[in-house]
């Protein structure tokens, strides 16, 4: 593009010379000593094709070097990081950024015009403290309850992962595990969110990640608050081992005065009861899916009445769908109750109904003659005989025969095989 002798002495001049980086957490790694290499005016910046300072490093061990891609002045103009574009406040894209602000930055995209808005812009950035945003989203009053609910609140480090290997794709990679790009199953080329565009999601338009945002944010779940009126106490749970009862009545002494804070720590939540119904219910709705303290998200439901817990065995018998369950059938029902006095007792144990023979449900019978002790159901003398056509019957069992000379089973004259061996013998 060719450029007058005053703008390109104007842009010489105004050429970016930082010492160091504006990063996100993600972006920068956990590795606290890290090490940048330092390349002055090395690049044009993606967005203003101004060249710029760029930093490059690597974030961690099995990760791929990161460089800038953008200059400060236009990281400092929509408040992102230089590297990824994500705002530096929320971690999200910055067309999910000024949809949940209602922020509308309509920033020149031609090359005259985007020059003329940067000098503006660099102005106004230099007479500001720095700790503000500036342009539009610096006049923004406050926050959004979209951003707060779908704001990452920690580092997500897969996002620094090195890039599929090609070579391993077509099956031709000869380095093994010395190959510095991932081994895996790329994904489906039909995604959009394979499809990014820098400068997409710089101007936030067509950005695929933000409209996959959009859509969890308005499926989003709410919290409804219960019919009864006389529940005015809130569920926090996921409190860990660092939020005290104090960091707790800090966060919700703003909405309204509060009755007793009760903290069970084997279950790490706690239970906030207000004074009042309307206090309650503010609280539930400022800080439904969006409570952070001290770094950890918290979760927030109504408490319970007493007779919502008394109602917990009938819900155990529905269904996770909500439908109650109906029985099968075919099936056996429920044994009768015990009886209540020794006289009811029966040995009916299996619940066979009256008309089964007093045989198969092997009730009581009168013992035989000679035993005084009846043995106990089940372990008497068998109850079904064989047929006379398939043998002799078989013998009474030992305690029930006379007396005589027959001590061992060799002794038994009815034995297999007793007969032929005493004709034999004679």
């Amino acid at each position: 593009m060719a450029t007058s002798l005053g703008s390109n002495t104007y842009n010489r001049q105004n050429w970016e010379d930082a010492d160091f980086p504006i990063l996100c957490q993600t972006c920068l790694g956990e590795n606290p000593y890290i090490r940048m290499t330092k390349e002055k005016y090395g690049k044009e910046c993606k967005i203003c094709a101004r060249p710029f300072t760029v930093f490059r490093w690597c974030p961690g061990v099995r990760m791929r070097f990161k460089k800038t891609e953008v200059c400060q002045t236009c990281s400092k103009m929509k408040n992102v990081c230089q590297t990824c574009l994500l705002d530096l406040e929320y971690g999200l894209p910055i067309q999910v950024r000024d949809t949940g602000l209602t922020v509308k930055d309509d920033m020149p995209k031609s090359d005259v015009n985007k020059e003329y808005y940067t000098q503006n812009m660099e102005r106004e950035i230099q007479t500001s403290d720095g700790t503000r945003p500036v342009g539009q989203l610096g006049k923004v009053p406050g926050s959004s309850d979209m951003l707060l609910k779908l704001a990452r609140t920690t580092p997500y480090y897969k996002r620094n992962r090195p890039h599929i290997c090609s070579f391993w794709v077509k099956g031709e990679c000869k380095r093994g595990e010395e190959c510095p790009y991932r081994h895996e199953k790329p994904t489906d080329p039909d995604d959009p969110l394979a499809d990014q565009n820098i400068k997409d999601r710089y101007y936030g338009i067509n950005d695929p990640v933000a409209d996959k945002l959009l859509k969890r944010a308005s499926a989003m779940p709410r919290l409804d608050p219960p019919e009864d009126k006389t529940i005015t106490t809130l569920y926090v749970g996921g409190l860990g081992d660092t939020i005290t009862e104090m960091d707790l009545r800090n966060h919700f002494y703003q909405f309204g005065e509060i009755r007793t804070t009760t903290i069970v720590q084997r279950q790490q939540c706690a239970f906030i009861q207000f004074a009042t119904r309307q206090s309650a219910e503010l609280a539930a709705e400022k800080s439904f899916n969006k409570l952070i303290i001290n770094g950890r998200r918290l979760t927030v439901k109504w408490g319970r009445s007493q007779a919502a817990r008394g109602k917990e065995k009938d819900r155990d018998e529905l269904s996770e769908s909500g439908m109650k369950l109906e029985l099968v059938p075919g099936l056996p029902g429920a044994l009768p109750p015990p009886p209540s006095s020794e006289e009811d007792t029966s040995a009916n144990y299996f619940n066979l109904g009256p008309s089964t023979s007093p045989s198969v449900m092997n009730m009581s019978l009168p013992p035989p003659p000679g035993i005084t002790n009846p043995p106990p159901p089940g372990f008497g003398p068998p109850m079904f005989h064989s047929m006379g056509s398939m043998g002799p019957p078989p013998p009474p069992p030992m305690s029930l025969r006379p007396p005589g000379q027959i001590h061992y089973p060799s002794q038994d004259p009815q034995r297999m095989g007793a007969h032929a061996s005493r004709h034999g013998g004679s």
